[in-house]
Formats: structure tokens, C-alpha cells, sequence
């Protein structure tokens, strides 16, 4: 009878499967490993092991015994090595069983553990493995990153972290397609540049890319540029005009900010994509056009379909692949890759020699949070390199306003202590809970522009715990948050007009 443990791994350490057909020599390796943190799974033969490998069943390492009934260790490792050669195995041999060792190792185990085992030598010789196959396999992706960038050549998209590796995967398999693509990420998360190479890279490579901003037009100049008109279909058309569907006919049409496109243009759009045909702006007969359309938005599209700002027949044609660009603020280890590439690409275009970044300029640009993303960083380093020596670029020689530390308390505030006005700084002074606490709530409230009601939002509590929070008698030296006024309880006073806040 099949008998499985599953504990959680309370640091993701590892699933292991154990593999001994003796029940007491099984539960202590099931023990020893679940106490160092390890998921477990166990099979008594070599044959339930082999079923729950190929069961699908996520698995980091094998441990297994040597001498077992009709499938021993030898041969479970043979069938593993055939058919799973990414999987390590730990083969356990009988004490002093020199031979078993050497064959053990030929076979291709990882290791080999002498029985009765040393606790810490087993606990080494599995985390030894584990950590060797976890490097293998970032290598692995590290190559298929490598060779997916050498792809897009010109793209432009630079990354390395495990979040960009899945966006340049998902350009390959899309590019080979001609079904509509759905970018969506925040300004400056390089949407046009991941447009541009699924273009590139698929069969309508060869044919044009044509890019429009919704956002940057009039409905009826946006209608125009979009449909084409025809001569005389309004003052100053003296000539007929074919529009950006025709013009990329044969290639890829790029709709960015396609979340802020009017309610009419919305239905014009949708029978489009439904009819392939467009009419032009003054004209009766249809013109047939054939695209790929990649559209683009920072938009969350299904709330803008619930405030019926956006049809939700339209976003159903659109997105029939959604990518997702992640904020650079997600993925700090692309900041350097990055820097690298905007510096080459800027001293290449001026012909001279790229300079060195020195480690507190990359760190300062890494501590960043980067609200324009990628945009915003390119537009760092062009203006350091702007004033950097062409040895190297410091510190000194970025905008004052990148990596900056948090500004100081208002003028008159009462003195407070750095500990409590930088994020980083909180418990230097090593503060009991309560006070730490405190000094946490007084710099989300900070943060919040001395807005309650946001401050109560992004620390996960109601207005009412917050206001008991910061009436709460604060201990011995500890002193108060200086109190910005708040715009919700400004607005709540009789007979005071506030004009009210765009939303960002």
C-alpha cells in the first residue's frame, strides 16, 4: 500500500521522495528531512516510485534505497536517468559496501550515503544537490534568455530577472501567431518594444508595423487617422487619405492607450475586427484590410468594462493573448542589464567609450522606485552621462531626485529621530514593538499626504483603528508624527468648499 507524507516546506526548500521498503528505515529519512524544512514523499519499491514520477507530481530529488525487492535502487536510478536526467538521486548503500558506492557512481547518482547514515552527512548531501540542481536550471533559463534575446536583436527589451524571462518566452510563442495580443503595464514598461517583436518575429514580419496613440488624438482626428476619409468629407480634405488599417495591411496594427478610445470609436473598432473591412470617413463602399492588431493600455480594462467606460465585447476580440510587463519597481535585478544597455546605446551614438558605473551610483539607482519604469531610467542615465567624466559615472552625477532619501520633517516640526522618518531606519535604534508600530503608522501616514482614509487603505485597517492608533499615548520620548491635514476630514466640514483631486 502506497504511503505518501506531504509536509509543507516552510522554506521552500524542496520536495523529496524517499524510496526504502523498510517502514522504520523510511520514517526516520522522512523525519530528518521534514525537520530540515523538506516537503516529503514516500514510496516502499522502486516500482511506486517510478508511478509517482511519472504521475506528474512536482519532485526536486530522489532519495532512494540501494537494496530493494524486484526493482532495486540501481535500477530506479537507471529508468530515472533515461527518462527524468534533471532529477538528482541520493542512492543510500549498506555500510562498508565499497562496491555498491562505485556502481552507484557510475550509474550517475549524485551521491551516495553509507547506511546506517550520519543525520548532518545526509542533511549536506541533500542540500548540496538541491542547491546544484537549482543552479542548473537558472543556467538553463539564463541560455534560453540568451538565445531568445539573440532573437530580438533590436528589440530593445532587456531583463534578467525570473519576470522577463517569462515575458521573452511568451513574445517567441505569440510572434508565431496572427492572433490579436493585449499588452498591458504601466507607462514606461517598454509596451511599443514588445509590440515591435511580436511584429518582427511573425509571418507578418515582413509587412509593415504602424503605431498609433489613442490617447493623443480627438475622437474625429483619431476616427481620420484610423479609417482613412475621403476627399471633401470635411473642410480642409482635399484629398482622399487611406488610414492606418490600410496602411498596414499585411503587417501589424499597434493601438496604444487602447483603454482611452471614446464609446463610438469602441463599436467603430469592434466591427472591424468582425468584418475586416473598414469604410472611410464620407465614404459608402467598404475597404477590405487584413492586420494583426496588438493594442496596449495601463488600464485595468474589466473595471473600465463594470464602470461602462469600455465595451466588453471589444475587450473580448482584443485580448485573445494578454501580456503582462512588470514595473521595473518589481524586478530590481534588471536595473544594472538596463544601465548597461542605455550606456552603450548612448556612447555608441556619440562615438565615444563607455564609462564605468560606480557601485554606489548602481546602488542608488537600484534603492530607485522608479515610477516611470524603464523610460524614467533610460532618461537617469542619459542625463548623468551628460555630465559624468567619460571615465566613470559617481553618485553624484545622477538626478538629485533618483534614490533620494525621504524628505525632512516641515519646517517647525517638532525634532525627530532619523530612525522614524526613513523606511530603512525604523528599528536601528532596536524599539520595542509598540514603538515600532507607531513609527510605522506615522510614516504611512506621511507617505498617504496626511490622508487618513489612503493611510488606513494601505496599511490593511478602518479609519477607526487608525484614529485609535495615533491617539494612542506614545511612550516616554517618542515623539508625535507632525499632522498634515487631512483632505478627507477637510471635506467633511460643513460650509468648506474643496476642489476636488484628480485621481493618478
Amino acid at each position: 500500500m502506497e504511503e505518501r507524507t506531504r509536509t509543507e516546506s516552510p522554506c521552500g526548500c524542496g520536495r523529496i521522495l524517499v524510496v526504502e521498503d523498510d517502514r522504520v528505515a523510511r520514517q526516520l529519512a522522512v523525519e530528518v528531512l521534514r525537520l530540515a524544512g523538506y516537503e516529503t514523499v514516500e514510496a516502499e519499491s522502486g516500482e511506486q516510485a517510478l508511478e509517482i514520477v511519472r504521475g506528474g507530481g512536482h519532485l526536486d530529488l530522489v532519495l532512494s534505497d540501494v537494496r530493494m525487492g524486484e526493482m532495486d535502487g540501481l535500477a530506479l536510478l537507471g529508468e530515472l536517468r533515461e527518462h527524468h536526467p534533471d532529477l538528482p538521486v541520493i542512492l543510500v548503500t549498506a555500510f562498508g559496501d565499497v562496491e555498491g558506492a562505485i556502481q552507484a557512481t557510475r550509474a550517475g547518482a549524485w551521491d551516495y550515503v553509507a547506511k546506517p547514515f550520519n543525520i548532518d552527512e545526509l542533511r549536506l548531501s541533500v542540500r548540496r544537490a538541491l542547491e546544484h540542481r537549482r543552479l542548473a536550471q537558472e543556467n538553463r533559463q539564463l541560455r534560453e534568455a540568451q538565445a531568445e534575446e539573440a532573437a530580438f536583436p533590436a528589440s530593445g527589451i532587456v531583463g534578467r530577472s525570473a519576470a522577463m524571462l517569462s515575458v521573452f518566452k511568451m513574445v517567441a510563442r505569440i510572434a508565431r501567431s496572427t492572433a490579436p495580443v493585449l499588452v498591458l503595464g504601466e507607462s514606461g514598461t517598454g509596451k511599443e518594444l514588445v509590440a515591435r517583436s511580436v511584429h518582427a518575429h511573425s509571418p507578418r514580419g515582413g509587412g509593415p508595423f504602424v503605431a498609433v496613440s489613442c490617447a493623443a488624438m480627438t475622437e474625429s482626428i483619431l476616427e481620420s487617422e484610423l479609417f482613412g476619409h475621403e476627399r471633401g468629407a470635411f473642410t480642409g480634405a482635399d484629398k482622399a487619405h487611406r488610414g492606418l488599417f490600410e496602411q498596414a495591411t499585411g503587417g501589424t496594427l499597434f493601438l496604444d492607450e487602447i483603454g482611452e478610445v471614446p464609446a463610438k470609436m469602441q463599436a467603430q473598432l469592434l466591427r472591424v475586427l468582425q468584418e475586416g473591412e473598414v469604410r472611410r470617413v464620407g465614404g459608402h463602399d467598404p475597404v477590405a484590410v487584413d492586420v494583426r492588431i496588438v493594442a496596449a493600455t495601463h488600464r485595468d480594462l474589466d473595471e473600465e468594462v463594470k464602470a461602462g467606460r469600455f465595451r466588453e465585447d471589444l475587450l473580448f476580440r482584443l485580448r485573445v493573448v494578454t501580456l503582462h510587463l512588470p514595473p521595473l519597481r518589481e524586478r530590481p535585478e534588471d536595473i544594472p542589464p538596463l544601465v548597461e544597455y542605455f550606456v552603450g546605446q548612448a556612447c555608441r551614438r556619440e562615438g565615444r567609450r563607455a564609462p564605468a558605473i560606480a557601485p554606489e551610483a548602481m546602488e542608488r539607482l537600484r534603492r530607485h522606485r522608479w515610477p516611470g519604469n524603464v523610460r524614467e531610467l533610460r532618461n537617469a542615465v542619459e542625463r548623468a552621462l551628460a555630465i559624468a567624466s567619460p571615465e566613470v559615472v559617481l553618485e553624484s552625477d545622477l538626478p538629485a531626485e533618483i534614490g533620494a532619501e525621504p524628505p525632512a520633517p516641515p519646517s517647525g516640526a517638532p525634532a525627530r529621530p532619523a530612525a522614524t522618518w526613513a523606511g530603512a531606519d525604523l528599528f536601528s535604534d532596536r524599539p520595542t514593538l509598540d514603538v515600532l508600530e507607531l513609527r510605522y503608522v506615522d510614516l504611512v501616514l506621511r507617505e498617504a499626504g496626511g490622508n487618513k482614509k489612503r493611510a488606513a487603505e494601505l496599511l490593511g485597517i478602518d479609519r477607526r483603528t487608525l484614529y485609535r492608533m495615533l491617539e494612542r499615548d506614545r511612550p516616554e520620548g517618542e515623539p508625535a508624527e507632525p499632522r498634515a491635514e487631512d483632505p478627507e476630514k477637510t471635506q467633511e466640514k460643513p460650509g468648506v468648499a474643496v476642489a476636488e483631486r484628480p485621481e493618478h
